[in-house]
């Protein structure tokens, strides 16, 4: 048995803690001070690092732990994430024996070229690929890619616990509501999403069935969505049409 713990990091990041009483992993460790303090608190051995990519945000914090454990880090090597010393690839597993828990490995490329997913059942670390209601821009690669792999991630169990990098919900289901204004569940989440900051709680984890619900990136066959779109002018109304065009959209929103 393990417990996910968010350890707050920079301005709205969120670094995971996989622990149980004696043993645990990171992920995405932006800074190393709030991991150290988790890990005194909790009188926890570090393991492990894994890396979902390479945005010095989600890698800050690396080099100064394996100062202090000297321990592997798991992720897609890239120039620009040179500790990488697991190099993974799609079909790989990561094991943390300590904690009784084995991921799988999916590239999932768009936002950047090396971002990896890491699944087990009901679990998903995707870093900055998908968020809470919204999803990361795409720095590298093509929207295209970023739509397939978010198709990837939208095919797990809907029960799977959506463990993103950043607190960024509020801000997305504003988004959303302007995507689909008579969405009760879009509004229920809203009205849940401003409930819990307001006492300083995350918004994530969430489930990927509540993210299929109210999460626009996923939801680009809803008539209401596109019909949204088409008043902005939309005349592409394929899939990968309308994702394009939301995807434009909450550049500028």
């Amino acid at each position: 048995m393990f417990n996910i713990t968010a350890i707050p990091a920079l301005e709205d990041n969120y670094i995971w803690a996989i622990h149980n009483s004696q043993h645990a992993a990171v992920v995405d460790p932006g800074e190393a001070e709030p991991v150290l303090a988790f890990l005194k608190a909790h009188n926890l051995q570090l393991d492990a690092i894994l890396s979902t990519h390479r945005h010095g945000d989600h890698t800050g914090g690396i080099a100064k732990l394996r100062e202090v454990y000297n321990v592997p880090v798991y992720g897609r090597w890239h120039a620009g994430n040179p500790l990488i010393d697991h190099k993974l690839h799609e079909g790989d597993k990561v094991r943390l024996d300590e904690l009784g828990v084995t991921f799988d490995v999916l590239e999932i490329p768009g936002h950047v070229n090396d971002h990896l997913a890491y699944v087990a059942p009901n679990i998903l670390f995707c870093g900055d690929t998908l968020f809470g209601a919204g999803c990361g821009g795409s720095f590298e690669g093509t929207v295209s890619q970023l739509h397939q792999s978010l198709q990837r991630l939208a095919k797990l169990p809907d029960s799977t616990m959506v463990y993103s990098g950043h607190e960024y919900t509020a801000a997305n289901l504003r988004f959303a509501l302007a995507c689909e204004p008579d969405n009760p569940d879009i509004k229920q989440r809203d009205s849940a999403t401003m409930r819990l900051r307001d006492a300083k709680k995350p918004t994530v984890p969430s489930t990927l069935a509540l993210e299929k619900a109210t999460n626009p990136f996923l939801r680009c066959t809803q008539p209401e969505l596109i019909q949204t779109l088409k008043q902005r002018g939309l005349t592409d109304t394929s899939e990968l049409g309308v994702f394009t065009a939301l995807r434009e959209w909450r550049n500028q929103f």
